[in-house]
């Protein structure tokens, strides 16, 4: 029979828009927040995060197309907020916690806290790879029937089945069997651990993976190196000036003006240890072990000596005095 249509009484759209003023409100003057999965999460479990949560942040849950309704009403009253990008994301069982007066890695550490493990149900698919461990299971022999049922290689010592090697009874994504399950219950094995899981990130207008919060500062501090040093490279490559290229700019700028007062009698602070070294090279030959040891050898020192004159001969060719060459 085809039930005839209702229109919802007034308290119904009373609580819609104060659920959808409630979520707009957030999002504009709170909008820094975790997409949160919330699969199997018990009741119980949703009220004590609540509760550790209470003055620091809002968990907020709701029906999909409540959610998107909002979203929408509030993208076009704030175009700049980024909803449409959140409404986008809005799909499954899920919700959102908004920071209100405290970080996100604050409110991951409270999730962390509240698992619940669960044991296997018939049909259920699973979300983990479990492994039965070989040795005794402490199961007495008139319970053998459960492993043949599963072909499991088993043997009688001292009065209880042992498992003859390790047996993987659950695999992601298939669903758990009937003797599986019975099985699992009987060694009193719970394989699932339910908890809420934090999908993506809503901040600064736009939503991004979960992933980019495990992001370490020294990853980070590696990458902006690394990024400098491509700046620097590529900017004296091209010939225009960058901040990150002046370090080398003066540092090349150095050696010109070194080797243009080598050979005249001017000097200053900077490059009177070059002169030094012009005027003895032995003096610091001697002080590295490494540098003297050809010498010390006799038949390698001419050839050494007649090799580094004629690189330094090329060198000299090769400077054009530019102080930012």
């Amino acid at each position: 029979d085809i039930q005839p249509f209702r229109m919802p009484n007034a308290e119904k759209l009373a609580k819609k828009g104060l659920y959808f003023e409630k979520l707009i409100d957030l999002c504009v003057n709170s909008p820094n927040a975790l997409l949160v999965g919330v699969d199997h999460v018990a009741s119980k479990q949703m009220q004590d995060i609540r509760i550790e949560l209470r003055g620091h942040a809002i968990v907020l849950m709701g029906k999909n197309t409540m959610i998107r309704k909002a979203l929408d009403i509030g993208h076009e009253r704030h175009p700049m907020a980024g909803m449409d990008k959140l409404r986008a994301a809005t799909n499954g069982n899920m919700g959102f916690i908004f920071a209100t007066n405290c970080t996100l890695d604050h409110i991951r550490e409270v999730l962390s806290k509240y698992i619940k493990t669960q044991a296997a149900k018939v049909g259920q698919v699973a979300v983990v790879d479990w492994f039965i461990p070989s040795g005794p299971t402490g199961m007495d022999p008139s319970q053998t029937n459960f492993f043949q049922a599963l072909n499991i290689g088993t043997k009688i010592v001292k009065g209880q089945i042992e498992l003859v090697s390790d047996f993987q009874i659950l695999k992601i994504g298939e669903k758990v069997s009937a003797s599986g399950a019975v099985l699992l219950a009987k060694l009193g094995i719970k394989p699932f651990e339910y908890q809420m899981q934090v999908q993506q990130v809503y901040q600064d207008a736009t939503v991004f993976s979960a992933a980019v919060l495990d992001i370490s500062d020294a990853v980070l501090i590696q990458k902006f190196i690394a990024g400098v040093a491509n700046m620097a490279a590529f900017s004296r490559e091209v010939g225009i000036p960058t901040e990150a290229g002046l370090p080398h700019a003066f540092g090349n700028a150095f050696r010109n003006v070194a080797a243009l007062v080598a050979d005249i009698d001017f000097t200053f602070k900077e490059v009177e240890e070059v002169k030094k070294f012009l005027a003895d090279p032995s003096a610091y030959a001697a002080s590295n072990p490494v540098a003297a040891a050809p010498a010390a050898g006799g038949r390698g020192a001419a050839p050494a000596a007649a090799k580094a004159a004629a690189v330094e001969e090329e060198e000299e060719e090769d400077v054009d005095f530019d102080l930012f060459g």
